[in-house]
C-alpha cells in the first residue's frame, strides 16, 4: 500500500501590525486583527506614537522596514496594519490629528509595499478597535 503525500498546508497564517507600545492596546488590537483577517498570529513592531514615527522623514524607519520585510518574507505575513489611539502618551494628539497621521502613514507604508493589503486602525477611549482607511 503505497502512501499519499498531502501539500504542506501553513498554519500559521499571520498579518503585521505597526503600532504602539502601549499595553492597553496590545489585546483589542491583536483579537480585531485575527478575527477580522482570519489570521493566526499577529507580528508586532511597536513603537511610542507610531502613527506619529510614520509621519516623521527618516524618524526609526530603518528598524520599523526591517521588522515589516522580516514578517512578510520570513513569516509570509499576508496583511499590514497601522495603528494609532486614544490616550496616546507617545504621541500626544487629538483624534484628528491621529486620523490624519493613520491615513498618511498607512499610504506611506503601501508605497514601500505595494503588493500587500494595508489597513489603518483607531483604538478607542472603550478600547474599541475601528477600521479609519483599507488600501488593497
Amino acid at each position: 500500500m503505497t502512501q499519499k503525500h498531502k501539500p504542506h498546508i501553513r498554519d500559521d497564517h499571520r498579518a503585521t501590525c505597526l503600532t504602539c507600545m502601549d499595553g492597553r492596546i496590545q489585546i483589542p488590537v491583536i483579537t480585531w486583527i485575527r478575527r477580522s483577517s482570519k489570521v493566526k498570529y499577529v507580528d508586532i513592531i511597536s513603537e511610542p506614537g507610531m502613527d506619529g514615527i510614520l509621519n516623521r522623514p527618516h524618524a526609526q524607519m530603518d528598524a520599523i522596514l526591517t521588522g515589516i520585510k522580516i514578517s512578510t518574507t520570513v513569516n509570509h505575513s499576508s496583511h499590514i496594519f497601522v495603528v494609532g489611539h486614544f490616550d496616546c502618551r507617545g504621541n500626544p494628539a487629538t483624534y484628528q490629528k491621529h486620523k490624519a497621521q493613520i491615513i498618511f502613514g498607512t499610504k506611506k507604508i503601501k508605497k514601500l509595499f505595494p503588493s500587500y493589503p494595508l489597513t489603518g486602525l483607531w483604538v478607542n477611549s472603550k478600547w474599541q478597535v475601528k477600521k479609519i482607511i483599507e488600501l488593497l
